[in-house]
């Protein structure tokens, strides 16, 4: 494995801000790390960097020890933190040899011209850091990642202050670094998340939540509903008969969002239920949810209090 966490835990004072998480990713993965402000995303993120030493628990960067050997894992790691530190004064180029400098990057000169091609910065090249609009900025932070070309990127907001057209070809330069690297990327752009991800890894208040395929988590009930409406509001001992199910009442009554990992079943069940009880149903319809509502759902303070 590219990347394994192992039982981490890293407190504030009384506060635990990652509590006990485990996780591995592959070579060639692209996974999501989702979870609300305050979580522990970029805690988790800096430690597995080398930036911050974890309370307790295992990391280890393509089979190194981040404890043991810290130097050698951030020659494996391309890091772009959610403050984006940059040198303002610099030119792009200068501030991008001063990292190769720093990571003794050969034929530095033509790594330069490569990143700045495969991150969209040409346009600005010529320009000092300090003169770039915040996207631009963000792209410079990514091209000092790739400078040194990494085994493994950790990405923390990599496309905060971009614009829809300018997120769209982060997401390829991403996509196609998946290809030979790992990489593992936070954002609050769920859309983002899904185009670009078959797994996400899910924390809340510092525990891991979820760690699955998006297709699994569909799969698995957290995703798959059946929304029936009535012509009267039935009675709500009737709905809450069907077992296996977990469902939501409209304020009339009349319409029920019912979650399920069977919505044939489920539809099969609410006709004869109409038929047993002379139910009218006006509408049946099954669908997924997005996983924007998986994540509300395994986020969603009532469920973690």
């Amino acid at each position: 494995m590219s990347i394994e966490v192992k039982g981490l835990i890293k407190s504030y004072g009384e506060q635990k801000a990652v509590n006990t998480v485990s996780f591995s990713v592959g070579k060639g993965e692209i996974v999501g790390f989702l979870g609300p402000n305050g979580a522990g995303k970029s805690t988790t993120m800096k430690m597995i960097t080398g930036y911050l030493e974890p309370d307790a628990g295992d990391i280890s960067v393509c089979g190194i020890s981040v404890k043991n050997q810290p130097l050698e894992i951030k020659k494996k790691i391309g890091y772009l933190p959610e403050a984006n530190p940059l040198y303002f004064d610099m030119y792009i180029r200068e501030y991008l040899d001063f990292i190769a400098g720093i990571h003794h990057v050969p034929n530095s000169a033509n790594k330069i011209e490569e990143v700045i091609d495969l991150t969209g910065l040409r346009p600005e090249s010529a320009k000092k850091i300090g003169q770039l609009s915040k996207g631009y900025k963000q792209r410079v932070g990514l091209a000092a990642a790739l400078i040194h070309d990494p085994e493994v990127l950790i990405l923390d907001e990599p496309t905060t202050g971009l614009d829809p057209n300018q997120i769209i070809e982060i997401r390829e330069v991403i996509r196609k670094l998946g290809k030979d690297k790992t990489v593992l990327f936070s954002s609050h752009i769920l859309q983002e998340v899904e185009a670009l991800c078959d797994r996400v890894i899910i924390i809340n208040k510092g525990q891991l939540v979820a760690d699955d395929s998006i297709s699994k988590l569909h799969a698995g009930g957290k995703g798959q509903y059946v929304k029936v409406t009535f012509g009267h509001a039935p009675e709500k001992s009737l709905i809450e008969s069907i077992s296996g199910t977990s469902g939501k009442e409209s304020s009339d009554g009349l319409t029920w969002t019912m979650e399920t990992t069977n919505p044939d079943l489920l539809r099969k069940q609410l006709m004869e239920l109409s038929l047993q009880h002379n139910l009218n149903i006006v509408s049946l319809q099954s669908g997924t949810s997005s996983l924007e509502d998986i994540f509300r759902e395994l986020t969603s303070s009532k469920n973690n209090a």
